[in-house]
């Protein structure tokens, strides 16, 4: 009855006590450059991860795709821990790894007990500084690769958003794929996969970020012990410097009348990470939607595209994003439609943008805030989430931005600044377009331009 009554008190809390109760986030800067950030609650668990600023923007023509087969070989052992030795160590404290690498950020991640907090940060610090790159376990991991980018191609959504960037920032470092092209990963040698590591695996690069029932004074503690050798210099000839991509307004078309739909995305140039105009455009995003045809509500969508989309069969789903790396981004649409609906769904779409910047409504904007606040709180729901949270906002910002922050940005927003901020990056610019599958019916891209403005009288 107690634990009954302690979980429905839980559950009554309002939405503006549970922002001010979330623990404080903690950071320490270590002599070499290492930040060491954590949020401590009562869990059981932890999760324990690094966090890198590096990813495919840093790489080159040749070695595109040197970080994701790095990431592929973190967990195959190290210089002190041969590959069996490795994964018995980490399968007797049950605990579980995983890794990712963007286009600017690699992490590597533990999630295990609490009391395994040292041992997890202990394996993390090996994994950065004397990861094995073993040859026989390079051959292998190369044709897993290989292997895994065939399953790529096949998911056409991955495709359609990969060309989005090829044109997009076409002959820039963020117009490459992070997984590489087939004939790079052929090639990658172990010494340019030392070399990228060594050119770019250092401490003022690098996030210890931990969630759960942790000590921060720990955690400073194991951080001291273990990652005080990585190097916090880079050699003279081999500072990485974040080159300016430019956005193009451009299109690529990849026609395959052999398939049965057709993967869309569209955009236009969207601000960096720390530009305040991130907020408002989310708020946007929200009021447009998304849309697939497994939802219930049929006409009843509060999403106005969403409603012509059931009414009208435009599309089998679609979904808009707002991806931002440090000096630009991506603000725009993706949608699935059949062959004879593509002409439609694009142009329901882009009044739909068009809509944004000219007549968008205070009950439409309260209700995207609503939506934006419950996915901001739910997305921190668990100790992996809470820790990708620090690593990546103390990378992105330089900072943890509190909920209570995020709030108040979201709160600050209205319907005029909705229209002021869409106009700002939508209204008449240069989109750019990636199409696959049977497009014949996907307009000029002049047709499609001239649908980024209204002629009023």
């Amino acid at each position: 009855a107690a634990l009954l009554t302690l979980t429905r008190s839980r559950g009554a809390a309002t939405y503006a006590q549970t922002l001010q109760n979330v623990p404080e986030t903690q950071v320490t800067t270590l002599e070499n450059g290492l930040r060491v950030a954590s949020e401590e609650s009562p869990q059981p668990t932890c999760t324990v991860g690094v966090w890198i600023g590096v990813g495919s923007r840093y790489e080159n023509e040749k070695n595109n795709g040197a970080g994701f087969f790095v990431e592929h070989l973190a967990f195959k052992g190290t210089k002190n821990r041969p590959g069996a030795a490795f994964e018995k160590e980490v399968e007797s404290m049950g605990a579980h790894l995983n890794g990712y690498t963007s286009r600017e950020q690699t992490a590597y991640y533990i999630k295990a007990l609490s009391k395994d907090m040292p041992k997890a940060v202990e394996l993390l610090a090996d994994i950065v500084q004397n990861c094995a790159l073993e040859d026989s376990q390079v051959e292998k991991e190369r044709g897993v690769i290989l292997q895994e980018l065939k399953e790529i191609d096949s998911n056409l959504e991955v495709v359609a958003l990969d060309y989005l960037h090829a044109t997009a920032f076409q002959g820039t470092p963020l117009a490459r794929t992070v997984e590489g092209t087939t004939d790079n990963i052929k090639h990658l040698t172990r010494a340019d996969l030392a070399s990228y590591v060594d050119n770019h695996f250092k401490a003022p690069r690098m996030v210890l970020a931990a969630a759960g029932g942790i000590s921060h004074k720990e955690l400073v503690d194991a951080a001291k012990q273990h990652f005080s050798g990585v190097p916090f210099k880079y050699k003279e000839d081999s500072v990485p410097v974040l080159s300016r991509c430019r956005f193009t307004g451009s299109e690529i078309r990849a026609r395959d009348d052999g398939l049965p739909v057709a993967h869309i995305a569209l955009a236009v140039e969207g601000p960096g990470w720390a530009d305040p105009d991130n907020v408002v455009l989310n708020v946007a995003n929200a009021i447009m939607g998304r849309y697939d045809r497994t939802f219930g509500g049929g006409k009843n969508q509060s999403s106005r595209l969403a409603a012509l989309a059931v009414e009208h069969n435009l599309c089998h789903s679609f979904q808009t994003f707002n991806t931002s790396y440090s000096d630009t981004g991506l603000f725009g649409f993706h949608f699935v439609s059949d062959p004879l609906s593509i002409d439609d769904m694009m142009f329901c779409a882009q009044g739909e943008w068009m809509r944004l910047c000219t007549s968008t409504t205070e009950s439409e904007v309260e209700r995207a805030k609503n939506y934006l606040r419950n996915a901001m709180v739910a997305q921190l729901d668990g100790t992996t989430p809470v820790c990708e949270n620090i690593g990546s906002h103390l990378l992105n910002y330089g900072r943890r931005i509190p909920l209570e922050e995020w709030d108040a940005r979201i709160a600050a927003v209205d319907a005029r600044m909705v229209r002021d901020v869409c106009s700002k990056y939508i209204y008449d610019k240069c989109p750019a377009i990636a199409a696959v599958g049977p497009i014949e019916q996907l307009l000029d891209y002049n047709r499609i331009r001239s649908g980024m403005y209204w002629v009023r009288f």
